[in-house]
């Protein structure tokens, strides 16, 4: 029943096995104050046959999701939390955090159902204690608090006792009614008598709470000797063996006695009994089991919710007591919550309310299970066997559709409520310190999307710019991640590379120092971006080592983005471009005049301050045909489409020599935007000049200037270069594109 192990400090301490730590602390408290004092109403009001039907129904939803707790329980070391536990190692900090409080609240609550269940039985036996119902009440919940407050170890040892009286009540029970079998009773019991705002599904209401202990032995699980073992068989030999102890009682109570008395009398079992006093017992034992089980679980949820940190005004509970660590600042805090509900003083208007929390902490029990099968993470092994991931969903739409049966409003308030919660608890960015399966659910979607675009036959429609910046560690030349970030619009993927030069033996360190740089500024900077480093020779072997290996599937660099250089570094600027340009890679090159100018010992915060800054003028197309123009357009309608970057206006520029030829430029222009369907402002300039004279001077107030350009063949890197600088001049932010196709403006 239970064993002895030795603590870090060397003291003993007692460990539960499934006998006691789990069938009889889950079989106590489903056979508690529903059973005794409500399930006559229950069977009266609905039926036989429906009362069979609800108790099937209860008992499938419980059994789907113990197949989920036992799928979990037995894929991962299982400490103390119970279903608060199991959520949040598998669904996240977000929705444990949310259960955490949810399912501490319905614990504790649960304590004043069944104190209050004590109570009914109490004033209905002795009388003259009626008029003093809520100071009872309030003797019974201290009662149960300090059982606790003292240890589970010795509640356990009660509730074997507790456990003997309750089958004595039930033989009691059994022997009565059989003996009372009336056969007019049983017929005229078989169909529903329901009063006046109830139905099967009020019915249900009532009676759900009844089969929610299956958790009871679950929330003990920091105090089991073997959870991954007593978990799952504890459980589902509760629940079979509390299954036919609630059939054969719906049959026995509706041939027992007519339906006006089962609904009216709540001690009709003890009417019925061979034996009355052994129903009082076993009403007062099942009552005080199931309040003192509630009373141990709640805490010991509260406990390791608390010692997660997510809400730091609850760590103070996170605290435990002696060598088994007992949860007694929680346990004060659960006879506070439990004292207060009890005040309110009516069991049938608590038991919808748990029955809601209940039902969304079983809920997204089965989800987690659900989406641990669906997702194939290699570390989801279960040594538990029946389950599936049909059982885990069916468990989970039967949760959702039984609680909008019962009240649709306050399911929806319930939803709402953890919603909150869980939005709340994301917008404080709490990082867990546990791995949970929303990386292996985000990796499954992507595993599949990958393999589906790689299926898909590529159509210029779809092109999206994948960027991969030459941005160096990032804090170097800031306005390259910056700007392909940007370019990128949230439409594209954007990657941060950098290639260490050098031998990969000797800078193997120093790579891997390069890429958490990287990653460091991504944060830092909020970036929705990749770092990737490499390391090579030289800088024309690297980068195209990163053209050929980085990505996966559809998902490679269709873009480089590298930063325009000094004219000493020009002909190899040249060579590396070309490899990039003979790897059908488009080429942008930022040339941004700040960067030149900026001072060795620049500050690199206000560097970045001015880099984010956005420009103030045009966005300048300066067109000369669609090799390169339709890439210039699209990446301005990109750039342009970023919050900051809306009200600079795209300006395509056209240069013609004849003013006769404006009007045709001007209709040709028109027609590009309609089929383009990108807004921008035709401008044509009318002048004969060289580029270098007239780009300069009309795009002098430009935000940033788009040129196209060609990749100069071997030889004439330095002429290429000399040209480009001559026309940009002095403008102070230019990229020049050299386009390698693949998009098309009227797709």
């Amino acid at each position: 029943m239970y064993t002895q192990v030795t603590t870090q400090q060397g003291s003993q301490a007692t460990k539960f096995g499934t006998f006691g730590g789990v069938f009889t602390p889950c079989t106590l408290t489903i056979l508690g104050v529903i059973m005794f004092l409500r399930f006559g109403q229950v069977v009266g009001q609905s039926g036989i046959l429906d009362a069979i039907l609800i108790v099937l129904a209860a008992k499938t939803i419980t059994t789907l999701t113990t197949l989920s707790l036992s799928s979990i329980a037995t894929n991962t070391r299982v400490k103390g939390g119970g279903a608060y536990f199991l959520i949040s190692r598998s669904l996240g900090v977000e929705f444990g955090g949310a259960i955490g409080v949810l399912f501490f609240s319905a614990q504790a609550i649960s304590v004043a159902m069944y104190v209050i269940g004590f109570t009914e039985a109490f004033s209905f036996t002795f009388p003259k204690w009626d008029p003093y119902f809520t100071e009872v009440a309030t003797a019974v919940n201290l009662g149960t608090f300090v059982c606790v407050y003292i240890g589970a170890g010795w509640t356990i040892r009660v509730q074997y006792f507790i456990l003997a009286i309750l089958v004595m009540a039930l033989g009691s029970f059994y022997a009565g009614a059989i003996t009372d079998f009336n056969p007019d009773y049983l017929r005229a019991n078989l169909t529903p008598k329901f009063a006046e705002g109830e139905n099967l599904y009020t019915m249900f209401a009532l009676f759900f709470p009844a089969v929610t202990g299956i958790m009871a032995g679950a929330n003990m699980s920091g105090d089991l000797a073997n959870p991954s073992k007593s978990i799952p068989k504890g459980t589902l030999l509760a629940i079979l063996v509390t299954a036919l102890v609630y059939l054969s009682q719906a049959i026995l109570l509706g041939c027992a006695r007519p339906a006006d008395e089962l609904i009216s009398n709540n001690m009709v079992i003890r009417d019925i009994a061979v034996w009355p006093l052994a129903i009082t017992a076993g009403v007062f034992a099942a009552t005080l089991s199931s309040a003192l089980g509630s009373m141990m679980g709640a805490p010991r949820i509260l406990q390791a919710f608390a010692h997660d940190k997510i809400f730091k005004s609850l760590e103070f509970f996170g605290s435990g007591s002696g060598p088994t660590n007992e949860p007694r600042r929680a346990t004060v805090l659960t006879f506070v919550v439990a004292q207060a509900c009890i005040l309110l003083g009516d069991l049938d208007a608590i038991a919808p309310i748990i029955t809601m929390f209940f039902m969304i902490t079983y809920g997204l029990l089965n989800l987690a299970t659900f989406y641990e099968a669906i997702t194939k993470n290699p570390s989801y092994r279960p040594t538990f066997r029946y389950c599936h991931w049909i059982t885990s969903l069916a468990g989970t739409i039967g949760c959702l559709g039984v609680m909008f049966l019962i009240n649709w409003i306050w399911a929806s308030v319930s939803i709402a409520f953890i919603a909150a919660l869980h939005w709340y608890i994301r917008s404080k960015e709490i990082e867990s310190r546990w791995g949970d399966l929303q990386s292996g659910v985000m990796f499954e979607r992507a595993r599949k999307s990958l393999l589906r675009l790689e299926a898909e036959v590529y159509h210029p429609k779809n092109w999206r710019p994948v960027i991969m910046a030459l941005s160096g560690t990032g804090w170097t030349r800031p306005h390259i991640p910056i700007y392909g970030y940007w370019l990128t619009s949230g439409q594209g993927i954007l990657t941060l590379a950098h290639v260490v030069c050098g031998d990969i033996e000797v800078h193997a360190e120093r790579r891997e120092q390069y890429e958490k740089t990287l990653r460091n500024f991504i944060a830092k900077e909020q970036l929705e971006a990749f770092p990737v480093v490499t390391c090579n020779q030289m800088l024309s072997d690297g980068i195209e080592s990163l053209i050929q290996c980085h990505g996966i599937g559809g998902i490679r660099p269709n873009t480089v983005l590298l930063g325009w250089p000094r004219e000493e570094r020009a002909e190899s600027f040249g060579a590396n471009i070309r490899v990039i340009a003979q790897m059908r890679r488009s080429i942008l090159a930022a040339r941004f005049m700040s960067h030149r100018q900026r001072s060795e010992t620049a500050d690199e915060s206000s560097e970045l301050e001015e880099h984010w800054s956005v420009p103030e003028g045009t966005i300048d197309v300066w067109w000369r045909g669609m090799a390169n123009g339709a890439l210039m357009l699209l990446l301005a309608h990109l750039l342009q489409k970023n919050p900051g970057w809306r009200n600079n206006k795209i300006r395509v520029m056209r240069v013609v020599s004849a003013p006769e030829a404006k009007p045709e430029v001007e209709r040709s222009m028109a027609e590009l935007g309609a089929a383009s369907r990108i807004t921008f402002t035709p401008t044509v300039v009318i002048t004969d000049r060289p580029p270098q004279e007239v780009i300069p001077k009309e795009s002098a107030d430009a935000a940033i200037v788009l040129l196209g350009f060609q990749t100069p063949e071997e030889g004439h890197e330095m002429e290429l270069y000399l040209r480009m600088e001559s026309i940009a001049g002095d403008l102070p932010r230019v990229l020049f594109i050299d386009s390698a196709g693949g998009m098309a403006l009227e797709s």
